[in-house]
């Protein structure tokens, strides 16, 4: 089944399935076919996003558990529409006393029957065939003299453990026949060192860790899909519920921090299929400039940051390097050298133990080689990788070497990959490889070089690629071409719960593209604060203008001190998740607070409305065509919850926000006015056009994609099914000007004002939207 639309749901405790259920008709009417669910197994407690999951065989209590899926499920079929739900196979939340799992690993070391199901090096070295656990703020030594670090009998099973705070460390089961606890730190620490454990301060975990993590968040430990037993068991509830019908589909989590995606995705695939045909299956999948999904991986496509980014490209003006040109002035560097500099940082720091672990995975498996040799260019090939990872799996029936994996390969790495003998060190190798690049790229680029670099902010999102400013129609029209061929039914979308801005943020932050010397001038006469680095201030002031409201409030003074905590902790450059510097920090947030509230910084926000007001009509020109093309484009539009209105968010947790579902509800119920405002004209024009793809859900759905050239500033294109045609014109570019160059071959019918025009006539824009919907024979 493929959806004719998703509407992204975020579900925590606060936004339950009982709350998902209400919204059946809201979203039946405005025109979605399927709730796209975020993971729904049973997380961490208070979880706000539910992909730290501690038990895949239940759904999460907090969300209503399996009743009240199953009412949800009921109330969204009742409406007509279906299920997809976000999976998480790559890690589950650890630490705590919460994973049965981990707690099973901790007890028993090599011999729980979860020692496989965690990514462990058991033989690395100090901590051979024991499991660090960094969760400590300090020594085990100075935490049990302050009573913070204690052992425990639990009420219930009776077990010992050793206890700091919520975590529970459980002891050998030869150790738990003891009837007392030790009151002194010494007989205790020789029990300590007995277990299947090490505790250690958190700090430590960066250089000790001996277990895979997700990322470098070591309270999410990453597991083995790989291994049958596994892979089973993580997914048992969700074959069940697709089984059972009550789920139609699913995404795939960061489907490249899998051993290998392409046997995971096959099987997965086989084993939906055989259970019921037809299941919709996308990958979240960060694809580099010129980088391909595979197409025998069995899956609908990604979920479609390759085309918010060429969305978002078409929005920008070529802007000739004056933005970089002002970027550089304030100290800048370009994003090539931040991109390099974060992947040697990240390497050397957050993932030094693993990259230590995958250097001895190497001289495995190419004997005759020493680490001196291995680390610079272990280091170098790391360093130059544009692409979260390749595929070659060291199998016979390996994948090819990707193409940026060749440019960046280091030639004492080579052989490596170039081995297709299946031997069982080089594929250990080869997916260790693969499973510190992508972690790498993830946290480099996005979590860090999207933060340092500020030439404009709008093409700094996941997936984007900041090195290209915009993109003319031809290059826009090949990259749709190349994924309706392959992925006809992928997804598109322009907002998401990853997001690092809004999808109206970003779109109002392209208009500056077209007016880069208004720009200039409104930087240069802003004030900026002694003691804050220019460049930070430059960011600041473009992320004011990009989320500004209607009102500028104490709310949103909030809402940007936020943002500016998290800004410098993922810079790394003044201060940082590891080391806050929490003067600077507050000196950052204060300079903020002020420009929002402050009555002596009245001339900045005048200025700053000034601006906005000179850039509205582009930036909602943008917006507008923005969602039109969403919805138009060859694949399967994605509505992130609360985007039908203005998104002018900034990066999680502002972007998961409470949505005001009643104001949707009554705007969409009302009859359309030629003065409404932009979000709910915003609304109008998507309910238009799904209502349109529900009446001609084939046209829609499998219709060609046929570029048509339109005159300067223009997009255009015809999508052709069984004798009917849909014809998209809109704005790009920055253009606001400019007559389409072509005529119509048919009568025509425009979606959106419901103007005839007559065979012979120009293929022109109506004068209140930027971009027309015409329907037609032809």
């Amino acid at each position: 089944m493929i959806p004719r639309a998703t509407y992204r749901l975020q579900f925590h405790k606060d936004f339950n399935f009982a709350d998902g259920a209400r919204l059946a008709d809201y979203l039946a009417a405005l025109g979605i076919s399927h709730v796209y669910a975020s993971p729904i197994l049973a997380a961490r407690a208070g979880s706000l996003h539910g992909y730290d999951v501690v038990d895949h065989s239940r759904i999460n209590p907090e969300l209503g558990g399996e009743e009240g899926f199953r009412a949800m499920a009921a109330a969204l079929r009742a409406k007509g529409l279906g299920l997809i739900v976000d999976i998480v196979p790559n890690h589950m939340a650890v630490g705590q006393a919460d994973n049965g799992w981990w707690l099973d690993l901790l007890e028993k070391g090599r011999d729980s029957v979860h020692a496989a199901s965690f990514d462990i090096t058991w033989d690395a070295p100090g901590l051979e065939d024991r499991v660090l656990a960094p969760f400590l703020d300090g020594r085990p030594d100075a935490l049990w003299a302050k009573g913070d670090l204690k052992l425990v009998r639990d009420a219930q099973s009776g077990k010992w453990a050793f206890a700091y705070f919520g975590h529970r460390f459980p002891l050998r089961p030869e150790d738990q026949t003891m009837t007392e606890a030790p009151t002194d730190w010494a007989p205790a620490s020789r029990l300590l060192a007995r277990q299947h454990f090490v505790l250690a301060d958190w700090r430590q975990a960066d250089s000790r860790i001996n277990w895979r993590r997700f990322f470098d968040v070591t309270d999410l430990a990453a597991i083995r899909a790989e291994n049958p037993a596994v892979f089973e068991a993580v997914h048992a509830k969700i074959f069940a519920l697709y089984g059972e019908g009550l789920i139609d589909g699913v995404r795939v989590d960061h489907v490249d921090g899998l051993a290998d995606p392409r046997a995971y995705c096959r099987l997965l695939h086989r084993r939906l299929s055989a259970l019921r045909a037809g299941p919709y299956l996308l990958v979240e999948k960060i694809l580099a400039e010129n980088e391909h999904l595979p197409t025998d991986w069995g899956v609908h496509g990604t979920t479609g940051y390759e085309a918010m980014d060429a969305l978002s490209s078409l929005l920008h003006a070529d802007d000739g390097g004056a933005l970089e040109t002002l970027w550089r002035a304030v100290g800048g560097k370009s994003f090539e050298q931040e991109e390099t500099e974060a992947r040697q940082e990240l390497l050397d720091t957050s993932f030094a133990a693993q990259r230590n672990a995958v250097l001895r995975a190497i001289q495995a498996a190419m004997p005759g080689t020493s680490e001196q040799a291995l680390r610079p260019a272990l280091a170098k090939t790391t360093a130059a990788l544009r692409c979260y990872r390749g595929y070659v799996t060291g199998e016979p029936d390996t994948p090819p070497l990707a193409p940026p994996l060749v440019t960046a390969l280091a030639p004492g790495l080579r052989p490596l990959f170039d081995d297709r003998s299946g031997a069982a060190a080089t594929v250990e190798a080869v997916r260790r490889f693969h499973q510190l690049t992508a972690p790498i790229a993830a946290k480099a680029v996005e979590d860090t070089a999207f933060y340092r670099y500020g030439r404009l902010l709008s093409r700094n999102d996941v997936g984007f690629n900041p090195r290209r400013a915009f993109l003319s129609p031809a290059d826009f029209h090949a990259r749709i071409l190349a994924r309706a061929t392959d992925f006809p039914h992928a997804m598109v979308t322009t907002a998401t719960h990853d997001h690092k801005r809004g999808e109206d943020t970003r779109a109002r932050l392209a208009a500056l593209s077209a007016s880069p010397a208004l720009w200039r001038d409104f930087v240069q006469a802003a004030r900026g604060c002694d003691g804050i680095d220019p460049s930070d201030t430059y960011i600041l002031y473009q992320t004011l203008l990009g989320a500004w409201p209607d009102q500028a409030d104490a709310d949103f003074a909030a809402r940007i001190e936020g943002w500016c905590r998290k800004h410098l902790r993922e810079a790394k450059l003044r201060s940082s998740w590891r080391a806050p510097n929490i003067t600077y920090e507050e000196a950052f947030c204060r300079f903020a607070r002020r420009l929002v509230l402050d009555r002596a910084m009245q001339d900045f926000r005048d200025r700053l409305t000034a601006l906005l007001a000179a850039l509205a009509p582009l930036a909602e020109a943008n917006i507008l065509v923005q969602a039109a093309l969403r919805h138009t484009l060859p694949g399967v539009p994605d509505l992130y919850q609360g985007a039908e209105f203005l998104d002018l968010s900034l990066v999680d947790p502002d972007n998961r926000r409470a949505v005001d579902y009643a104001a949707r509800r009554q705007t969409l119920a009302a009859p359309p006015a030629a003065d409404a405002p932009l979000a709910a004209r915003k609304q109008r024009l998507i309910a238009t056009l799904l209502a349109a793809r529900g009446a001609d859900p084939d046209l829609w759905t499998l219709g060609s994609y046929e570029p048509i050239a339109a005159g300067e500033g223009l997009i255009a294109f015809a999508r052709r099914h069984a004798g009917r045609t849909l014809r998209v014109i809109a704005r790009c570019n920055g253009y606001l000007a400019g007559r389409a160059t072509f005529t119509l071959e048919q009568p025509c019918r425009d979606l959106l004002t419901g103007r005839i025009l007559p065979a012979g006539a120009a293929a022109d824009l109506p004068r209140e939207w930027p971009v027309a919907i015409l329907t037609g024979a032809g």
